[in-house]
């Protein structure tokens, strides 16, 4: 077994100290918005990443992409991550990310959708090595601001390089790298294989942290995460979604061995009244109530029953009306037990 506990030490990414065995909120499209973020803030984690951003939106100036780069002093230390398959064009957006002054700026080479890699981007890069070398170097040269990394183990099974690529982007001047335990080819399919991540970090060559990636929805899979394979820290992706207490009920179980209580009804409904509201003072009550929409079942889940109750909000237009019928949720299913 990797003896943690004789290492002791803070992580850094540059003069970040992110503490013991740190947990990182990962970027997602479409989840990882102001107002998650501030619940998984809440709730534990360390540090945060804004949703992916394109650079040829960002230079664009196309408002989807610009609103992206909305960060928040209660949320430092945050990063933003930033994806395309244009080196020239990924350095003019770590310009223009500079200005919503990050303390990091992270290079998504992991994204595994079809309309993103099959372009040269996000995990599409893992097919032209030498290129995802050249744009890390240019990027870093760019910048003042800390450059991380997160990826992929390979394109696919034949092609997982990530030990010798991860210790060629720490040699071009990242400051940490996020692995995510599957190919692109497997997209999120089957189990994570952490087992060449704990080799990237075993490297004796790298002196960056290495976080693991892919799975962990579990304090049990954190607490491996940090003993069996010797990482400096998770990731934590979709194991978050619609549960941001994760991070404290990991902490809580490495600090002690012990679970904290699962979240009651009252604590569901009140965090989804909360992610409801942050949703309205970040893009206004019309869009806001739209884009609150999709979260609603991801905080119930498993409940029978539930339809008709997130029928009623996902058809409500009207904050009021989505309150009061989260109130019903709280008293008819206060004695339901997840």
């Amino acid at each position: 077994m990797f003896n943690y506990f004789c290492k002791n030490m803070s992580v850094k990414i540059g003069n970040i100290d992110l503490g013991d065995f740190p947990l990182l909120l990962a970027p997602m499209e479409d989840v990882s918005d102001p107002p998650f973020r501030a619940l998984c803030k809440k709730h534990g984690a360390d540090l945060m990443f804004t949703e992916f951003i394109s650079s040829e939106g960002l230079i664009r100036d196309a408002k989807k992409s610009t609103q992206k780069l909305d960060i928040y002093d209660f949320e430092r230390p945050i990063g933003i991550q930033i994806f395309g398959n244009n080196i020239e064009s990924m350095m003019e957006a770590t310009k223009i990310c500079e200005s919503a002054n990050p303390e990091i700026i992270d290079i998504n080479y992991g994204c595994p959708v079809k309309k993103v890699a099959n372009k040269g981007a996000g995990a599409g890069i893992l097919r032209d090595i030498p290129k995802m070398v050249e744009m890390t170097k240019q990027i870093v040269k760019s910048t003042n601001i800390p450059v991380t990394v997160k990826t992929r183990l390979g394109w696919d099974e034949n092609t997982k390089y990530i030990v010798e690529v991860a210790e060629r982007l720490q040699d071009v001047g990242i400051q940490a790298i996020s692995i995510h335990g599957r190919t692109r080819k497997q997209m999120y399919k089957g189990e994570a294989d952490w087992t060449l991540i704990k080799q990237v970090k075993e490297n004796p060559r790298m002196n960056i942290p290495v976080f693991g990636n892919g799975d962990i929805d579990s304090p049990e899979k954190a607490t491996l995460m940090r003993d069996e394979f010797g990482l400096d820290g998770a990731m934590i992706g979709r194991g978050s979604i619609g549960n941001p207490w994760i991070f404290n009920e990991i902490k809580h179980f490495l600090k002690t061995g012990e679970h904290l209580a699962r979240p009651i009804m009252k604590e569901r409904v009140e965090a989804c009244k909360q992610h409801l509201k942050h949703s309205i003072e970040w893009k206004g009550d019309i869009l806001g109530i739209v884009e609150m929409k999709r979260h609603y079942t991801n905080y119930f889940k498993g409940i029978t029953d539930f339809k008709p109750y997130r029928i009623k909000m996902v058809t409500s237009n009207n904050r009021q009306e989505i309150l009061e019928t989260l109130d019903e949720v709280a008293v008819e299913f206060k004695n339901y037990s997840f």
